[in-house]
């Protein structure tokens, strides 16, 4: 029996022994990579840009302390400035400027007047279209002819316009719902097209502005004239209200216009893109969000687009704050000239194709800082569906709509070198409202709603960067 014992008993306390040991961890295998939380990331998001984001503080600095910021006007440099100290504010190292030639336009001292048939001369407010001709400083008096329709306009007899002033009073559809595609549709008429009515021997055009506003307050427009005009005849745009009332007195009498316009162009100059990127910890590939850092002469152009100017430095600055390394480039690009030309975003799609840059995604921001909604996207098949499996993620935060595939003109360019574009989808109704008008104020501006929109560009560009 002793013997049985002195065997069994050390088999025992070596079992038990080496039961108290703990166990060892498998090591882990290299390639294996943690699953990642979305929904908590994106929530880390959220909170630091709602609690701490600076975008609506920037924006107060940007329209009421650099205000208007035209191109080729020192306004334009102040706004250079400032853009680049908010990005070395956020944290950002690599900043430059990339020069742009840009026209030199000068609106100058501008006034309507009308007179009926028997009446006084009655004093109406007014816009030149960007880069259009003027009078010289000079008074053009001739008579008002009202067209509403390409078909009034095509059955007028060769004559019945010459030395005419033609008013169009061409409304935006009230009955499309996107007002971004009522305002288009409108725009790309050729009854407001300069060059069209020059055609037939006028010698001015005036156009109801386009919005859905219904106050006096005239919205600019760029005028485009063709290389072969012989004639460059003036271009300008009247509020609602008076094109209405102008309209009705056309109706009933013969109404003549006085116009004096001394807006003139000076050749070309130079203006800067800003750029300002996070490198990449995995490797060079570039994602970049695009906004402009231009306004019109007379605006401080809050919702246009001062709110995408702060949104793009904002998701700079997220990343940075919460300590996020990109896989990727991470790129933010202020485009000089939007405005009345477009010059900066042509050279900085010239820009990518001279060095052949790897951009894997861009992102636009110019329909104003109102509630997102979604993202409209420019890109193959595939890689939308590669976007529609995230709409989950999105939804707590009032993004549901990946439907849409139109880009905006500053990224446009970026199309024909195959990079996938997206813009941020917002609540348009009231962006018309105020665009390119003196209207267009940082009051007009929600923080909340800036904010929101901040999170959902910082939301997608942070996914981009970590499944593309």
């Amino acid at each position: 029996m002793k013997k049985i014992f002195i065997i069994i008993l050390p088999l025992f306390l070596s079992g038990f022994l080496f039961s108290q040991k703990k166990p060892q961890k498998k090591p882990v295998k290299k390639g294996i990579v943690t699953k990642m939380n979305y929904h908590d990331e994106f929530k880390k998001i959220s909170d630091e840009i709602m609690t701490n984001g600076t975008a609506y503080e920037n924006l107060g600095e940007l329209t009421k302390g650099v205000g208007s910021r035209f191109s080729a006007t020192p306004g334009y440099m102040k706004a250079v400035e400032w853009a680049e100290k908010k990005f070395k504010d956020a944290g950002i190292e690599m900043i430059w400027r990339q020069e742009v030639k840009v026209p030199v336009w000068i609106r100058g001292k501008e006034s309507l007047q009308i007179k009926a048939s028997n009446g006084d001369w009655k004093n109406i407010k007014m816009l030149s279209f960007g880069n259009s001709e003027g009078t010289g400083g000079k008074d053009l008096t001739a008579e008002i002819v009202l067209i509403n329709t390409t078909s009034e306009l095509n059955a007028l007899s060769v004559g019945q316009l010459k030395d005419k002033i033609v008013f169009v009073n061409l409304p935006m559809d009230p009955k499309i719902i996107n007002t971004s595609d009522s305002y288009l549709i409108t725009a790309k008429s050729k009854l407001i097209s300069a060059s069209v009515i020059a055609k037939t021997g006028a010698k001015a055009l005036i156009i109801r502005s386009l919005t859905t506003a219904t106050d006096d307050t005239p919205h600019a427009k760029m005028v485009y004239y063709e290389p072969e005009d012989k004639v460059k005849i003036p271009a300008l745009s009247i509020g609602v209200r008076s094109a209405d009332e102008l309209e009705k007195l056309l109706k009933k009498q013969k109404v003549t216009a006085k116009l004096n316009m001394s807006a003139e162009s000076k050749g070309d100059t130079t203006n800067p893109n800003i750029i300002a990127e996070i490198q990449g910890k995995k490797d060079s590939k570039v994602i970049v969000l695009g906004a402009q850092l231009d306004s019109w002469d007379f605006a401080e152009g809050a919702h246009d687009d001062g709110t995408g100017v702060v949104q793009c430095i904002e998701v700079l600055r997220t990343l940075k704050a919460l300590g996020i390394e990109n896989n990727h480039t991470i790129r933010v690009v202020l485009y000089a000239n939007s405005e009345n030309g477009g010059q900066g975003r042509d050279m900085y799609a010239a820009y990518v194709k001279k060095r052949d840059e790897k951009h894997i995604f861009a992102l636009g921001t110019d329909a104003g800082g109102y509630s997102p909604r979604g993202f409209s996207l420019d890109m193959s098949p595939q890689r939308r569906r590669l976007i529609f499996d995230w709409k989950s993620y999105f939804l707590p935060y009032g993004i549901y709509d990946f439907d849409q595939t139109d880009a905006i003109q500053d990224i446009s360019p970026l199309k024909k070198l195959d990079i996938p574009l997206a813009e941020m989808v917002v609540d348009t109704q009231r962006y018309f409202d105020y665009h390119h008008s003196v209207e267009d104020t940082y009051d007009k501006v929600s923080k909340r709603e800036l904010l929101l929109g901040a999170v959902a560009m910082t939301q997608m560009i942070f996914m981009i960067d970590k499944n593309w």
